[in-house]
């Protein structure tokens, strides 16, 4: 447990942390809305805005029927900003106790969908911190997540307070045990059948990590080790591979996909645990992607059994970690890792080069 005044100054403070996440729509009516904020991402499809624009009116608009029918199959729209709300809930309980004295108060701040970063900027402005922690609920740094919101809420945010951000957090203890206990959960529910765990990580295309020096693979590779170690640790040897699911377009992307990974297993006669390492909540990957189309893939190819582990949610281990994390970035400013980030040199990592500092 940190204690209160390990975060540095008197208490009394305004302490403002802001999650970043993804968003998600609300209904079949914000699909459309949604998938152009996405792909009007510069982040996402990196064209100038006269060409980018365009672009994305034209994919929201042919893959709108595609995404409605996905949200339709959990229940109309997306589940991710209440699990985040869970989370901002559970995140603010758990710093109010290792920051007695201080007024905390946990924001949400979606980078495609409500609430969106310019509104949430405003709110926490009207609340007027003494401190802003930028969290987001991505644990590995990519240009196409943290990066893009971190820039956004710099080009956005004009209230008080002295600001620092997370950017990112790939071997937390609290994450790597929350990811370890769910594992092995599924583990015991498999018995002696032989199976493998898969670790399924969002995809990227190749050459943002290549050309870019995008740090996100590195950090997908560290984490599923530190989960690994932590799990062999009390198990012994695992059978276990890292894949990348959502794959789209037809750039090269990261490999072996999930769906490649499950053929595998498949040729080698064993069964699989999914996990999402790379998600902290349940959304539309984890929920239809890998709980009903790759479910579908793995019965049709006799992959026996097919178990998926949870999304992290607000189990107490990784929220404590978020604590952890929120309570140690008040001591600096500019943007640091929580535990060890980056291990090469990448381009892209925002600690390294000094970028996006407050």
């Amino acid at each position: 447990m940190i204690d209160a005044r390990d975060g540095a100054g008197l208490k009394g403070r305004r302490i403002a942390v802001v999650l970043f996440n993804l968003g998600g729509p609300d209904d079949q009516a914000s699909v459309k809305p949604f998938l152009f904020n996405l792909f009007n991402d510069p982040a996402i499809i990196g064209l100038p805005g006269l060409l980018r624009t365009p672009l994305a009116r034209l994919i929201s608009s042919r893959r709108e029927a595609a995404a409605q029918a996905n949200y339709r199959l959990m229940g109309g729209g997306s589940p991710l900003l209440a699990e985040t709300t869970a989370q901002a809930e559970a995140l603010q309980t758990a710093l109010a106790e290792r920051l007695a004295g201080d007024e905390v108060r946990v924001f949400i701040a979606m980078r495609y969908w409500n609430p969106l970063t310019e509104e949430t900027a405003a709110d926490v402005a009207v609340f007027g911190p003494d401190e802003v922690v930028l969290l987001p609920l991505y644990p590995q740094y990519s240009t196409t997540t943290t990066q893009s919101s971190l820039q956004l809420w710099a080009a956005t945010y004009a209230g008080s307070g002295v600001s620092r951000a997370v950017c990112c957090y790939p071997q937390a203890a609290g994450w790597i045990a929350a990811q370890a206990q769910a594992i092995g959960q599924k583990l015991d529910e498999a018995g002696d059948a032989p199976v493998r765990v898969l670790f399924s990580a969002h995809g990227i295309p190749e050459k943002l990590v290549s050309g870019k020096g995008d740090p996100y693979q590195e950090q997908v590779e560290t984490t599923v080790a530190a989960v690994v170690a932590e799990i062999e640790a009390q198990r012994g040897p695992i059978d276990h591979a890292v894949c990348y699911q959502s794959r789209v377009g037809p750039m090269k992307w990261l490999g072996p996909s999930t769906p490649e990974a499950i053929q595998a297993a498949a040729d080698d006669g064993v069964g699989v645990v999914v996990t999402p390492i790379a998600f902290v909540s349940e959304h539309i990957e984890t929920l239809v992607e890998l709980d009903i189309e790759y479910a579908e893939l793995a019965h049709d190819k006799g992959v026996q059994p097919y178990l998926r582990a949870p999304a992290v949610g607000i189990e107490p281990l990784f929220i404590d970690a978020l604590a952890e994390a929120a309570v140690g970035a008040l001591g600096r400013t500019g943007v640091a890792p929580h535990g060890q980030g980056c291990k090469a040199d990448w381009k892209a990592c925002p600690h390294r080069n000094g970028r996006y500092a407050a």
